[in-house]
């Protein structure tokens, strides 16, 4: 798997919506409860998980925008929100869904949004998962200066924190975690990325631009799975590129976590912010 792949967002999607914060996520819902009909747009949407992962808590009335730079992924799209719903139609270039009770609308957007995101006007919330990592600090200046034009509240998940740790414990543990930070940092094509500061430098952005983020730990706990040997599999890809530990050295560690009994601890931290005033 690669990348951000349809193969590869099944594989964590279970893993993704067990470890959402559920506190920040009912401070969410607790904010558009009055509400009949909420417009939300997800950026990096993938294949829609965000969109089942929160519809049940938002009104019933939802229109969603899903933003992806990858045409694959908004293929997939479709075809996995199709079979999701109880029952669905096409609606122009999107989908109309029901689902326990509520009617969403679907659109789905390709952009590359590499030097800055787009979304529809009159957007009620905007939501983004395993996002805010990838992106520079300056990027992340830009994005909430636009959301704060708009007094546009924000679901931020997911994002990676550069935690990594095993249980049983292994001696390179933390030299694994240390390079693999250190990879974070590198251009995704946002400029440098923000890696392991991200959240935090979110929150700190949000708060200085009228914000009150509510911020919550969403770690994936992983036990021994194809995800966790992937995500092993990955992480020991990413520091063998950074050179910091031989190979063969590499591979002993890679070995230890991906064995029955193993489990790995990625950290993440969800938020979601709104206007002081609002």
């Amino acid at each position: 798997m690669s990348g951000f792949s349809p193969d590869w967002l099944a594989l964590r999607e279970p893993a993704d919506r067990l470890a959402r914060n559920r506190d920040v996520l009912a401070v969410s819902a607790l904010y558009f409860a009055a509400r009949p009909r909420v417009s939300v747009c997800d950026l990096g949407a993938g294949t829609g998980s965000s969109l089942r992962a929160l519809a049940e808590l938002l009104p019933p009335e939802q229109d969603w925008t899903l933003v992806d730079y990858d045409a694959a992924n908004l293929k997939a799209a479709r075809e996995v929100l199709t079979a999701w719903a109880d029952t669905a139609k096409p609606q122009g270039e999107g989908l109309l869904l029901e689902k326990s009770g509520k009617r969403i609308t679907v659109r789905l957007w390709q952009q590359d949004f590499g030097r800055e995101a787009h979304w529809p006007e009159s957007v009620d919330l905007i939501t983004a998962s395993a996002l805010f990592d990838l992106v520079s600090a300056a990027w992340l200046e830009r994005f909430v200066a636009a959301l704060a034009k708009e007094r546009t509240p924000l679901l931020a998940m997911l994002t990676a924190n550069g935690e990594i740790s095993g249980h049983p414990y292994h001696r390179l543990d933390e030299q694994v975690a240390a390079s693999f930070r250190r990879h974070q940092t590198r251009d995704k094509g946002f400029g440098p990325s923000a890696g392991a500061d991200a959240a935090r430098l979110l929150e700190e952005i949000l708060t200085e631009n009228g914000y009150r983020p509510v911020g919550g730990e969403s770690p994936w706990m992983l036990k021994y799975s194809s995800l966790l040997t992937e995500t092993a599999t990955g992480i020991a890809g990413a520091v063998a590129e950074t050179g910091d530990i031989p190979t063969d050295t590499l591979q002993e560690w890679l070995m230890q976590t991906c064995l029955p009994g193993k489990t790995l601890t990625i950290g993440h931290r969800d938020v979601f912010a709104a206007m002081i005033s609002d």
